[in-house]
Order: C-alpha cells, then structure tokens, then sequence
C-alpha cells in the first residue's frame, strides 16, 4: 500500500513554528485614552498565552517608558521583556534584520497594540520592506479615533499585511484538533472578552 502524500499547507497561513508575536506599546499611560482598551487588553493577553502555548516567540516594546509608563500589568504579567524605544516604528529596536537572514525560519510575524495609526502601522510596514510576512489581528489592534484604526488596517493591507482576528489566528497556530494544545486553544476561546 502506498503512504498518503505529505500535506502540504499554503505559506498563507500562521504557522506556529514559522511565526513570531510581537506586542506593540499597551502601556499605562495610552491606554486611558483607547475606548476599546478592555477588550484590546483580553485580546492581547489571549494571544500571548496561546503563543506560549506554540512556542512562538513573544517580543514587547513600550515607547519613551519614562514618559508614558509601562506596560500594562495585566499583559506585563505575561511578558519577559519589554524593549524601550523612541522610534515610533519597533523594527530598530527589535534589530532583527531581514527575513532573508533568519537562521530559525521564523519569518512571519503577528503583530498588536496600539496606536494602529502610528506605532502599529510604521512597524508593520518596515517589516514589510524587510520581506517578513506580517499579519495583523484587526481586534488586538487599537487607537484612540475609530476612523484612524479603520485607515492603518485599510493601509497596512494595501501595503501587503493581511488583517486576520486572533481568534483565527490561535486556529492556525494550533492547525489540527484531537491534540492537547487544541484543547487548551479551546478554553482560551471560550473565555468571554469584556462588554461581550
């Protein structure tokens, strides 16, 4: 009897051991002034728990921390490291160079936080020019004007990002069910985001 050919996925999609999580600036002192902030915080915090879950890599900045404090406890609990920055773009900072250098394959990068206008944006799109595959969870995103938010997803899309939720992607991270991680995927999923 023949072995069923190997399956073979599209590079479309957010594979765990492809893919790395990047939180962008939820810190103390922006947050008050984002009206979705509660369910940007649970969002974000789902989707560093599933990263951990994956083993994909999570990176965190925060901009001028001096400034605009740290941040915030909840997502701060989650994290190792935050890496301070005066750029408004992550990319300096992170010095990850080109996907093309990328000795670990990991050469798709999530990315959420706020401002979706400014910080999230210019990361997003120097990311693009470095030649990573970036994906942006549209509801782990945030700024302070609804029609800003709009725009950056409109724009970072335009330029090449794709826009997922991160419902969609702890699926494809998790990729198949009957496993133990589904199962945890599972109960992060039915946590119930605030105002829901």
């Amino acid at each position: 009897m023949n072995a069923p050919p190997e399956y073979l996925r599209t590079n479309e999609v957010l594979s765990a051991a492809q893919s790395r999580l990047l939180v962008v600036d939820v810190q103390e002192k922006l947050v008050p002034a984002i009206p979705v902030a509660d369910r940007l915080i649970f969002e974000c915090g789902r989707l560093i728990r599933a990263a951990r879950l994956f083993d994909v890599p999570v990176y965190a900045t925060e901009q001028y921390r001096k400034g605009l404090g740290g941040m915030v406890p909840p997502l701060a609990d989650l994290l190792d490291e935050c890496l301070d920055k005066q750029r408004f773009s992550c990319a300096e900072v992170l010095n990850w160079g080109s996907a093309a250098e990328q000795t670990d394959g990991r050469y798709k990068v999530l990315v959420i936080g706020m401002e979706a206008h400014v910080c999230v944006l210019q990361t997003v799109l120097d990311l693009l020019s470095q030649g990573y595959l970036v994906y942006v969870a549209a509801d782990a995103v945030a700024s302070r004007k609804k029609l800003d938010w709009k725009v950056a997803l409109r724009r970072m899309e335009a330029c090449g990002a794709t826009i997922m939720t991160a419902e969609s992607a702890m699926f494809e991270w998790c990729e198949a069910s009957g496993t133990a991680t589904f199962k945890q995927i599972s109960q992060l999923i039915q946590e119930t985001p605030p105002g829901d």
